[in-house]
């Protein structure tokens, strides 16, 4: 049986111009990878995601495809330029990839590692998307955006 890989990517992107909108309401109706076998990892990512002051946004994604995000791209591509998808950690010290626990990454909490050191960079993507569309925003204090109405991570 072969196992297929998993990884953490740190992926960057920029929100192409003319689609904050429509990536707002995509996120906000939770249609954001509708159809995607990725389910609602594509939610998750951007409740957790961070922007710099040069509007580049950037969050972590699991992802079990060879390349990485074959999946996934394109759903991002509607909306996002993607700058860079690098391996977030060590393959070495990942328990998948270096074979001591295979599926590791299923019940691994290095995804919620690395989200929370990011969540001290910059500030959080959905609040800086409200605001550039107008809507009501959270602090733009580095505080968390809030929860997406009715998200639960699987």
């Amino acid at each position: 049986m072969v196992i297929p890989s998993s990884m953490r990517y740190l992926v960057k992107g920029r929100v192409k111009s003319g689609k904050e909108s429509a990536l707002l309401r995509a996120i906000d109706d939770g249609t954001l990878g509708k159809d995607s076998i990725a389910g609602d990892e594509y939610l998750h990512n951007m409740n957790e995601a961070r922007v710099n002051h040069q509007g580049v946004t950037t969050w972590v994604e699991t992802c079990f495809c060879d390349p990485p995000l074959a999946e996934e791209r394109p759903y991002w591509e509607e909306y996002f330029e993607l700058l860079s998808v690098k391996d977030a950690h060590s393959r070495r010290t990942c328990r998948h990839e270096n074979g001591t626990e295979p599926w590791a990454c299923c019940d691994c909490d290095c995804t919620k590692r690395l989200e929370e050191k990011l969540a001290s960079q910059g500030m959080a993507f959905l609040g800086d998307l409200r605001t550039i569309r107008g809507a009501h925003a959270p602090s733009r204090a580095g505080d968390r955006a809030p929860a997406i109405a009715n998200f639960s991570r699987k």
